[in-house]
């Protein structure tokens, strides 16, 4: 298994949390910069064809981009506070065909989290529906942006048996 992590805009993969990642499977966590490169989603793509994803997992800028990596390379994603509603720099991403995307999109919330509201997240999902794809969504009432390593360690586990019980 192949995991793709996307960090935040201003975060990066910290040691604990790839270690409960690390349990399942090898992990690829490029170090991007959103702010001057409009082109991640291309740099990602180009990555996907020497590594083969199996899965993405990102937060905030990162979430945002794993949901159109995700329904790009036709992969399920875990999507911690995801970008998607609103971000504060551009970047270039294409359409999505409605008729060819991700198995599973999960979606972990934070409901105290003033960065990027849950009800944001809630209504650009409902205007964006995926109509062919599975969505699992979890708020986490005490949950602000940052995520606590608990609930991490909690939503990558429920992700990964989520999956075993699509095949």
């Amino acid at each position: 298994m192949t995991i793709l992590y996307l960090h935040g805009l201003e975060s990066k993969l910290s040691p604990e949390k790839r270690t409960v990642l690390e349990r399942f499977g090898a992990v690829i966590a490029p170090d991007l910069d959103y702010y001057s490169n409009p082109n991640v989603y291309d740099l990602l793509v180009k990555m996907n064809e020497e590594y083969q994803f199996d899965v993405v997992i990102g937060s905030s800028m990162g979430g945002f981009m794993g949901y159109y990596i995700a329904n790009t390379i036709l992969c399920p994603a875990l999507l911690y506070n995801p970008a998607l509603p609103h971000r504060p720099v551009p970047q270039n991403i294409p359409a999505i065909n409605p008729s060819k995307t991700a198995s599973l999109l999960h979606f972990a919330l934070g409901a105290q989290d003033d960065v990027i509201k849950a009800n944001d997240n809630l209504k650009w999902l409902a205007e964006n529906r995926l109509p062919y794809t599975d969505f699992k969504i979890s708020i986490h009432k005490q949950m602000e942006h940052q995520i606590p390593l608990g609930i991490f360690e909690i939503e990558v586990t429920e992700f990964f048996r989520q999956m075993d019980l699509l095949k």
